[in-house]
């Protein structure tokens, strides 16, 4: 379970990077980070609904998918993608947004609770691609992409 938070607290601050246009941005702040259910969905998938306490300031922002990859060692364990996000222009919400993790095909399930059992997120990166990630002034931006991105910086 600590793994997955990591993961969603690594997912909303990549949210909040895909929208570095904006004059207030770098005062949006993830608040709180849980997890409102995981269910297996599959012996190599789970989706889970993560809940994100997000404070924005800014703008509206709106994501229709985040997308990636993450990697332990450079070796691919995990394909991710995301649910559509908007937030609300000047509040502090909780937002739920949902998350499909499948585990590569190179990997087992008792390598993922190897890995968990370090209790350490060191090794472990992402590549993240966002899809439709702003629209400011009726214009959408291109697509983000984000390569190697260290997930234990996200440690609290």
């Amino acid at each position: 379970m600590k793994v997955f938070r990591h993961i969603g607290i690594f997912l909303a601050a990549t949210l909040l990077l895909s929208s570095c246009g904006l004059s207030k941005v770098k005062d949006i702040a993830v608040t709180n980070v849980g997890i409102a259910y995981i269910v297996p969905t599959s012996a190599r998938s789970v989706d889970a609904k993560l809940l994100l306490a997000i404070n924005n300031p800014a703008r509206r922002l709106a994501v229709q998918e985040v997308s990636g990859v993450l990697r332990y060692n450079d070796k691919p364990v995990a394909h991710f993608s995301t649910g559509p996000l908007e937030l609300q222009p000047k509040t502090e919400e909780t937002y739920e947004l949902p998350c499909t993790v499948v585990l590569d095909d190179g990997i087992s399930i008792l390598e993922v609770l190897m890995i968990a059992a370090k209790n350490s997120l060191d090794g472990l990166k992402a590549d993240v691609y966002i899809q439709g990630a702003l629209k400011k002034n009726g214009v959408l931006r291109a697509p983000l992409s984000f390569r190697d991105l260290d997930i234990s910086q996200f440690k609290k």
